[in-house]
């Protein structure tokens, strides 16, 4: 019994030992560790942030009515071209009790002045025309009569500037109760005329509104927007950590989502010089405007993304950034280039701009070198240092 135990003790230690020998051969068969190369390419590298925001006109121009009252017609709607001069709507006065009462009262006034100045002139008139016929018999001197002749004349200017006052005032009677009055043609103040030419973007208001006139303690009731839509910008954002790297001048790249696959280029004109919070980090406002849109229609308020180009390299030698290592005691770039069948040397290189894929090689290697895809959990590089 005991001696078939200590059998079977052995075959085990043997078994044990055979399957570890078995396992260091196969170890050692294993093929050695390959590593592949790749090539550096000529890219056009550019560096850049992303803004977001939307497209809005550079002028947006709000029709406010000279006079209040009541919209009675409305001639536009949004969407449609109007030009400079065009009727957009018309309203209907409701005149104000207070300021109609001034008027007339106004008007009563002006008219008792003119009926003075008459009088006065009839008075003048006489006088002048007793003294004329002294003059010519050469009873009074000629300095006499020139002054009677002045006192005349001035009585009759009197007369006229009275009555020009009683026709102001009753045109303003007119235009308090109506809104216009005659002689006023194409200016009447109850037509409401586009001031610019442009498309429609809005009318907020419709037949049956009131309407409250542009003035300095009220900003007046809009009857429309228009605006130039082949002029137009972009408005958006940037956060306070890239607004430092920004300047005006700089090239945009827009991209708008309602237009797919179009990009539209634009230049930054402006960058706030005051941030404001916006959950709980700074925000920048930015404009910049866009160009060469005369064939594409691009509707106001459309959301759109700016890239702003911080810099860029034209068709330079670049490679990825995954191929690069740095020294751990220098910190200084370098590569390992291909010498012979998997054996690699290492080679300084000086960098430049890099967009977080592909990096900029100024000087170090070669177009036609081979670099080596190196991977950090492999152990020690096999570099031949220069």
């Amino acid at each position: 019994m005991k001696r078939t135990k200590t059998v079977i003790i052995l075959v085990v230690i043997v078994g044990v030992f055979a399957t570890a020998l078995i396992y260091l051969w196969k170890k050692n068969q294993e093929d050695p560790i390959t590593y592949t190369t790749e090539m550096p390419t000529e890219e056009t590298i550019i560096v850049k942030t992303v803004a977001t925001g939307s497209i809005v006109p550079k002028e947006e121009i709000l029709i406010k009515p000279n006079i209040s009252g009541i919209v009675e017609e409305v001639y536009i709607e949004a969407g449609q071209y109007v030009k400079s001069g065009d009727l957009i709507a018309k309203i209907q006065v409701i005149p104000n009790v207070s300021s109609l009462t001034s008027a007339r009262n106004n008007i009563a006034t002006n008219q008792t002045a003119l009926q003075t100045a008459k009088i006065n002139l009839q008075t003048q008139q006489a006088n002048y025309d007793r003294q004329k016929a002294l003059f010519e018999k050469g009873v009074i001197s000629a300095n006499d009569f020139e002054g009677i002749k002045n006192t005349y004349l001035q009585a009759k200017q009197s007369v006229e500037q009275a009555e020009i006052n009683v026709t102001s005032a009753r045109q303003n009677f007119d235009i308090i109760k109506t809104g216009t009055t005659s002689g006023m043609g194409d200016i009447a103040q109850t037509q409401i005329r586009a001031t610019v030419s442009g498309m429609v973007l809005d009318v907020p208001v419709k037949a049956g509104n009131q309407v409250i006139e542009a003035n300095n303690f009220n900003e007046g009731t809009s009857i429309a927007s228009l605006a130039d839509v082949k002029k137009m910008i972009f408005e958006g954002k940037v956060d306070e950590s890239e607004v430092g790297k920004i300047k005006e001048g700089l090239p945009l790249e827009i991209t708008i989502g309602a237009i797919e696959d179009k990009k539209f280029d634009a230049v930054l004109d402006y960058i706030a010089p005051k941030g404001v919070a916006e959950n709980g980090a700074i925000q920048f406002a930015i404009k910049g405007t866009l160009n060469g849109i005369d064939s594409t229609f691009i509707r106001a308020g459309l959301s759109a993304n700016a890239s702003i180009i911080l810099d860029r390299a034209e068709k330079v030698l670049a490679i990825k950034e995954a191929l690069v290592q740095y020294d751990p005691e220098t910190k200084k770039p370098f590569v390992e280039i291909e010498i012979g069948d998997q054996k690699f040397k290492r080679k300084d290189i000086e960098l430049g701009i890099s967009d977080g894929i592909n990096v900029q090689v100024k000087s170090g290697i070669k177009k036609d070198d081979k670099i080596k895809v190196w991977n950090q959990l492999q152990g020690t590089p096999s570099y031949v240092r220069n």
